[in-house]
């Protein structure tokens, strides 16, 4: 299984380890690397879209040659988890978009970009996830927010009643840092799209 994390800008090391445990505890034998150019999207099982400042992400990912087929392979089915900033350049809506910011539109939601607030107003709180009973810490740093779920989208956690994260086929969108904690069950269940 090859894994690729947009290494263009945003937390790139902290999901590469975070699937290398994932892909540990389901005892499978994979590679999960920083991907900055097009060819390195030949091949692979898997992408994610780490958080960062989505503006820059969509940006460098056009300059690179990244953005049009990244877009391709999400239409085509590749699984792609994106974090934060990646929930933001997925979704077809988004409230707050700076004007001529390209997003991928994989994703049928509306989103509202640093909705939570500004960096101090980062928080954890404890997420209910629809694959699995245990509790899951979800860190939200800058995070947007899921104001809209329509088409084919269906939310998969939750905090409180408010839906944080949301799949449509094999696309993932996630207002949270799972890579930010020492618990794999989010890049597990991504994983398990890939095999």
């Amino acid at each position: 299984m090859r894994i690729g994390v947009i290494g263009v800008q945003g937390a790139v090391s902290e999901h590469i380890q975070a699937v290398e445990n994932a892909m540990k505890k389901l005892g499978v034998d994979g590679d999960v690397f920083w991907l900055k150019k097009p060819e390195q999207l030949e091949s692979i099982d898997g992408l994610i879209i780490p958080g960062g400042e989505s503006t820059t992400i969509s940006r460098l990912m056009v300059k690179n040659g990244l953005f049009d087929r990244v877009r391709e392979l999400g239409e085509s089915g590749l699984p792609i988890m994106g974090t934060c900033a990646g929930l933001i350049l997925l979704a077809k809506e988004v409230d707050g978009a700076v004007p001529g910011q390209r997003f991928l539109e994989l994703l049928d939601v509306r989103v509202s970009r640093n909705a939570y607030g500004r960096q101090v107003d980062s928080f954890e709180a404890p997420l209910r996830l629809a694959f699995d009973d245990e509790p899951f810490p979800g860190v939200f740093i800058r995070a947007p927010r899921i104001v809209k779920i329509f088409g084919d989208a269906r939310p998969i956690a939750w905090h409180g009643d408010e839906a944080v994260a949301v799949e449509q086929g094999s696309v993932i969108g996630l207002a949270f840092h799972p890579e930010l904690t020492e618990d794999t069950m989010v890049h597990e269940y991504f994983l398990r799209k890939a095999l």
